[in-house]
């Protein structure tokens, strides 16, 4: 009936699958790790570049 599935009696056939999967997660997990780094590097470095035009946007935003 349902050909495509199929779950061996040996299930050592199942090891290459966990392996890839948690190679995956894994690469998942440090490329979260990089963006979530960059992100937080290229705030920094915006506020840095641009922090007297934010103060001077506050300080015009509080007297209005």
């Amino acid at each position: 009936m349902m050909p495509f599935l199929y779950f061996p009696e040996d299930k050592t056939e199942y090891i290459p699958a966990v392996i890839a999967l948690i190679i995956f997660i894994v690469l998942a997990v440090v490329a979260m790790y990089l963006m979530v780094k960059k992100s937080r590097r290229d705030e920094r470095k915006f506020n840095q570049q641009y922090q007297q035009q934010l103060e001077n946007n506050r300080h015009t935003t509080e007297h209005t």
